[in-house]
């Protein structure tokens, strides 16, 4: 666990959010689950929206450092089956765990920012290690427009996520091969 508060109470409200929903995120909530005194979370920010900002920040951050460091341990797939393998493990961390509650606490940000165009810009997708590794590799298999690929491949892989979030289940390496083949058609 970090050692700065903000950072706890940031990491905390996550949780938070991912337990309770968009209505349930209150300083007094994340208060009593990161077990400090009444008025603390209160104390570091002030408003619900500061709240939410530092948690929406937190969020892109640990996303980021995840995502960095997929690519920076991954190797450019030699073939789509590495590609699928890939990508359906990484699908498997944002379904399961710290992996699962930090997809819920984004969907929910997202759909909160809507209304709060300041979260939008912190949710902007950012290029990081992991979407580089999937362009790299339809670059290597030929393909011109790879940059316009790899979004809608990886937008289709998120709401494969948000789906099972949503409805359960699991994803498939069928489903994901599926979704690399039209990629390279």
């Amino acid at each position: 666990m970090p050692d700065d508060r903000r950072t706890v109470l940031a990491d905390t409200a996550i949780g938070v959010l991912a337990e309770a929903g968009i209505r349930g995120l209150t300083h007094r909530a994340v208060d009593r689950a990161a077990g400090m005194p009444p008025g603390t979370t209160s104390a570091y920010y002030r408003t619900r929206q500061a709240l939410l900002t530092a948690l929406v920040r937190r969020l892109v951050a640990l996303d980021q450092a995840e995502l960095q460091g997929i690519g920076s341990r991954t190797p450019v797939p030699q073939s789509p089956e590495e590609l699928v393998a890939g990508i359906a493990a990484f699908v498997r961390r944002r379904l399961t765990g710290e992996g699962r509650r930090r997809s819920l606490a984004r969907y929910a940000c997202a759909i909160e920012s809507v209304h709060h165009p300041e979260l939008q810009e912190i949710l902007v997708p950012r290029d990081n290690a992991g979407r580089q590794v999937v362009h790299d590799f339809l670059t290597a298999q030929g393909l011109v427009d790879a940059d316009a690929r790899t979004i809608t491949l990886l937008t289709c892989v998120d709401g494969l996520v948000f789906d099972r979030l949503v409805n359960g289940g699991s994803v498939s390496d069928g489903e994901i091969r599926g979704l690399v083949a039209a990629a390279l058609r």
